[in-house]
C-alpha cells in the first residue's frame, strides 16, 4: 500500500519568526532592513529564529509593496459625528498638497452591511491609512500595521509600536473643563464616560480636578457612550434625583453626548445653565451653534489632522522608524451652557 503523499509545508512567515524570537513583527522588519535602534540581544534573537526556521523574505511581495497608488485610506467610526470635520480638513489639506488622493470609509455604515472598512481600503491598494477617532477594527489594524504605514488621529487605540499617534492632551483637557465648573461653584459634578483609553484619560483629569478641590466624594462617573442616544439614558438617571441630591453640572465625553444631556434637561424642565450646567468635549460645529451654545474643550482638530497627514507622509517614505506620539494642547471654549451653581 502506497503512502499518502505529505502536503508541502506552509512557507515560513514573518509572524512565525516573531513568535520564535519572542518579539513583534515590526521588530523583525527592523532587523531585516538592518535598521538602527535595535538592541544586540534582540537582533541576535531574530537572526537565530530566521536561521532556525529557514525564513526567506518574499521578493515578489517586496516588489508589490513598492508599487504606489498615491492614495491614502481614511477610516472614521461614524460620519454622523461632526467632530471629524475639522480633523478631516487638516488631513486632506496636507495629503492633497503632496499629490495624494484620499478614500474615506465609515466603519459604522460598513459594519451594518457586514463589510470591513479596512479590508475595503487595503483591497484598493492604498499606500497608507489614517484611523480617525475610536475604531471598532483594532484587531484588523494590528494585523496590517506592519505592512501598511498607519497613523492614529484623535485616538490612542490600538496601541501598537509601529503606529504613529496624534491626539490632544485628554487628561489636561478634562481637568481644564472640570476646573471651570468648580470655579463656577459646582461641587456635585458628573462625568459621562465614552469608550477606550481616551475616555479613561478624561476620567483621570476629571477626578484629579475634583480631588484637588476636595470634593472627590461628590464626583459621579456614569457610562454615557459617544452619541446623543447613548447619553440620553445616563442623563435621565442622573437628573431623576431630587434637586437637593442631583448633580448640578455634567461633563460629557463629547459634544454629541452633551447634546443628549441637553435634550433630557429640556424634557425635565431644567433650565440650562440656571439649574444645570453642561459641558462637552471636541468643540465641534454642533457646540458653536447659537441655539446650542455649548461650553466645550477645543482639541485643536485641524492641527491634529495636519500632523497626522505629515506623520503618514514621512512614514510612507521611511516605513521603519520608532513610534512617534504627539499631543496637541487643548483650550476651553466657554459658552452659554455653563454658569454659576444654583444656590
Amino acid at each position: 500500500m502506497s503512502e499518502t503523499p505529505k502536503s508541502p509545508a506552509a512557507p515560513v512567515t514573518i509572524r512565525d519568526v516573531a513568535e520564535q524570537a519572542g518579539v513583534s513583527k515590526s521588530l523583525v522588519s527592523l532587523v531585516l532592513r538592518d535598521a538602527p535602534h535595535v538592541s544586540d540581544a534582540r537582533r541576535q534573537a531574530v537572526l537565530a529564529a530566521i536561521a532556525e526556521l529557514g525564513y526567506r523574505p518574499n521578493a515578489h511581495a517586496r516588489g508589490l509593496a513598492r508599487t504606489k497608488t498615491k492614495t491614502v485610506g481614511l477610516i472614521v467610526n461614524d460620519l454622523r459625528n461632526p467632530w471629524f470635520v475639522e480633523l478631516l480638513e487638516g488631513v486632506s489639506a496636507t495629503l492633497h498638497a503632496s499629490g495624494y488622493a484620499t478614500l474615506l470609509a465609515d466603519s459604522r455604515t460598513d459594519q451594518r452591511v457586514g463589510r470591513s472598512s479596512l479590508q475595503t481600503l487595503t483591497q484598493q491598494g492604498v499606500d497608507g491609512i489614517i484611523v480617525i477617532g475610536t475604531t471598532s477594527e483594532a484587531d484588523a489594524i494590528a494585523r496590517i500595521a506592519d505592512d501598511i504605514p498607519t497613523v492614529l488621529a484623535g485616538t490612542l487605540d490600538p496601541e501598537l509600536p509601529s503606529i504613529d499617534v496624534v491626539t490632544n492632551d485628554d487628561e489636561a483637557g478634562a481637568h481644564q473643563v472640570t476646573r471651570h465648573l468648580l470655579d463656577l461653584g459646582h461641587t456635585r459634578i458628573a462625568y459621562l464616560q465614552g469608550p477606550g483609553r481616551i475616555s479613561r484619560l478624561r476620567e483621570q483629569g476629571f477626578l484629579r480636578a475634583m480631588t484637588e478641590a476636595g470634593v472627590a466624594s461628590s464626583a459621579v462617573v456614569d457610562a454615557g457612550g459617544m452619541s446623543e442616544e447613548s447619553a440620553h439614558a445616563a442623563a435621565a438617571r442622573l437628573l431623576s434625583h431630587p434637586a437637593a441630591e442631583r448633580v448640578t453640572a455634567i461633563f460629557a465625553f463629547n459634544d454629541a453626548s452633551a447634546i443628549g444631556v441637553l435634550s433630557v434637561a429640556d424634557t425635565l424642565g431644567l433650565r440650562v445653565p440656571a439649574d444645570l450646567s453642561v459641558a462637552g468635549y471636541d468643540n465641534s460645529p454642533l457646540a458653536k451653534f447659537q441655539v446650542v451654545s455649548l461650553t466645550s474643550v477645543d482639541t485643536g482638530n485641524f492641527a491634529i489632522g495636519v500632523q497626522a497627514g505629515t506623520f503618514l507622509l514621512e512614514r510612507m517614505q521611511h516605513p521603519v522608524q520608532l513610534q512617534r506620539v504627539q499631543r496637541v494642547v487643548t483650550s476651553l471654549a466657554v459658552r452659554g451652557s455653563t454658569g454659576s451653581a444654583p444656590a
